[in-house]
């Protein structure tokens, strides 16, 4: 295959590739205009993104393995083609339980697409390109993940949100048409026709109960009977889906591959990789609206930085590997990755857009250093027709990484923060009755109503409404005599009332910071393992000397 056909060939599988990956976070900006045109709740709108993940995650592995049996290219634009179907069907959906239906199917497919898209790239090229095209299947990986929130806000700021569905039919038809002209079919050799249906069960059954707990776990509670129940379910499917492997003569999953030391430290740490980058994407997105105040659109446009930052370090990756090697490489990713959740932990309300896109660099260069060369790393050691499966099983543990990464984020930012805005109501209640200028009716009023509220903050309105509405009773029955020092009384405690109020709010603000700036912490504490498991996740490999394995 000359160089033209190599490259438009390449575009053709990125293009599908790009667009399953980035309806993974497009969507998320969108939930709350969805939320408003189904007239629903935020708890049945998560289904949109639920379904995708979990109907991704349930067929991933067996979707690899099929590819490798019955064909890539054929499996690939079957995937594509129900992907640009499914697109479409969600954006003309009038009805929430229909859509979700059809993110379930697109999630369906898009584990093809995803799946096959590198194994069908690494056919294209020949071997000693392989760690050059993954570094750049890393940045296009990297930039889908992270710039679905900007992509997302900017489509439905000038369209709307049924948009984000419709943009990827043109892109399927060209991805497909390219593909049918341009790519050759491709198997695993050494796999027969025989289907593993004991193993497609159990896997899926075990990913479908693991992937849907941690989805729920901070609804339900980590330790209530129906999360436990779940993740019970999942052990036990998933020790019979290893016992059924095992035995079979043609297994669905081949065990050996994880007798590769590298190969699983390579997955172990690019689990740990997607969870990472959801604490530098979700949580910090979550901070740009609760706390800086930024819409959704101005918040994507921030992160996106990210995204950027990733595609040109995942490229620089490819010359430091060769000079440096891809563990000391993915090392240094997951470090900076590490180093740039704990400097978000200095973030405040304060912090200018500046402060945020510096640290956002720094996440940048993390996940474009690691996940090239932890994906180069991964297919590098494996036999070339397991390329197929190994593709699969780093997209499991990634995606895996990423549900997980979500779930616990929550868990420990809403745990810190119940506690946190405990403390800020006692703070708040302490400015009120050390105030000298508001009499003790006024102040048992404001102290209730803090101690009672679910809020995390007091409105100034209402509070000048209250004042308002005593002044008007009190001047009912009060002389004229005594009208103006009335006056002047309750005057003095609207003055107060606007300076003491933005003082609680300010109050409020800091302690939600505190508990975002804990979670911060302990996602760089959680991401610490992955350096050690990234200096394990490939063998010593020796450039420019001859017999020897190049980098």
């Amino acid at each position: 295959m000359n160089k033209k056909y190599q490259i438009i060939s390449f575009v053709a599988i990125i293009l599908g590739f790009f667009m399953a990956l980035l309806d993974t976070t497009i969507v998320n900006i969108t939930l709350p205009k969805m939320t408003e045109y189904f007239n629903t709740t935020m708890a049945h709108i998560s289904w949109v993104v639920n379904a995708y993940n979990l109907a991704f995650a349930a067929i991933v592995l067996t979707a690899s393995r099929l590819s490798d049996q019955f064909g890539r290219k054929k499996l690939f634009i079957t995937g594509v083609f129900l992907f640009t179907i499914s697109s479409l069907l969600c954006g003309i959906s009038n009805s929430l339980e229909v859509l979700i239906l059809f993110r379930a199917l697109q999630g369906l497919s898009a584990a093809f697409v995803v799946t096959i898209a590198m194994p069908l790239s690494a056919e294209i090229f020949p071997p000693e390109k392989r760690r050059t095209i993954m570094a750049l299947w890393g940045a296009f990986a990297g930039l889908a993940a992270a710039s679905g929130p900007s992509i997302g806000g900017i489509v439905t700021q000038f369209f709307n949100w049924r948009y984000i569905f419709f943009i990827n039919v043109p892109i399927g038809c060209i991805c497909i048409i390219l593909t049918m002209k341009f790519i050759k079919e491709s198997y695993d050799p050494t796999a027969s026709k025989n289907i593993d249906f004991g193993g497609i069960i159990t896997i899926s059954t075990a990913m479908f109960c693991l992937t849907f707990a941690l989805m729920k776990a901070n609804e339900k509670g980590w330790t209530s009977i129906f999360i436990l129940s779940l993740f019970a379910v999942s052990a036990i499917v998933l020790i019979l889906f290893v016992i059924i492997e095992l035995k079979v003569k043609e297994p669905l999953l081949p065990l050996s591959l994880f007798k590769s030391v590298q190969f699983t430290n390579g997955s172990i740490s690019l689990f740990l990789l997607g969870l990472g980058m959801m604490s530098g994407t979700y949580l910090l997105s979550f901070f740009l609206i609760q706390v800086k105040g930024l819409n959704q659109l101005s918040a994507g446009l921030i992160i996106s930085t990210m995204s950027l930052t990733s595609m040109l370090f995942s490229i620089l990756a490819a010359i430091l590997t060769k000079k440096l090697g891809s563990r000391l490489i993915s090392a240094l990713g997951i470090l900076l990755l590490c180093v740039s959740c704990y400097l978000n932990s200095s973030l405040t309300q304060n912090s200018s857009n500046i402060d945020i896109i510096l640290r956002l660099i720094v996440a940048g260069a993390g996940t474009g250093l690691s996940m090239a060369t932890l994906i180069g790393s991964i297919m590098a050691n494996v036999p070339v027709d397991k390329i197929g499966i190994a593709s699969g099983i780093s997209n499991m543990t990634r995606t895996l990484g990423t549900v997980l990464g979500v779930a616990l984020v929550l868990t420990i930012f809403t745990s810190n923060m119940t506690t946190q805005i405990s403390d800020a109501k006692d703070s708040a209640v302490q400015i009120i009755q050390n105030d000298t200028v508001f009499d003790n009716k006024t102040k048992l009023q404001m102290i209730s109503s803090i101690k009672t509220g679910s809020d995390k903050s007091v409105s100034l309105s209402a509070i000048l409404n209250t004042i308002d509405k005593k002044e008007t009773a009190v001047l009912a029955f009060s002389s004229a005599m005594t009208e103006n020092k009335i006056k002047e009384s309750f005057e003095a405690q609207k003055k107060e009332t606007k300076k003491i109020v933005p003082v609680i709010q300010d109050n409020f603000l800091t302690y939600t910071v505190k508990a975002f700036s804990f979670t911060f912490k302990m996602s760089a504490v959680i991401l610490l393992p992955g350096i050690l498991f990234a200096l394990f996740s490939d063998k010593k490999r020796y450039p420019n000397i001859k017999n020897k394995q190049v980098v």
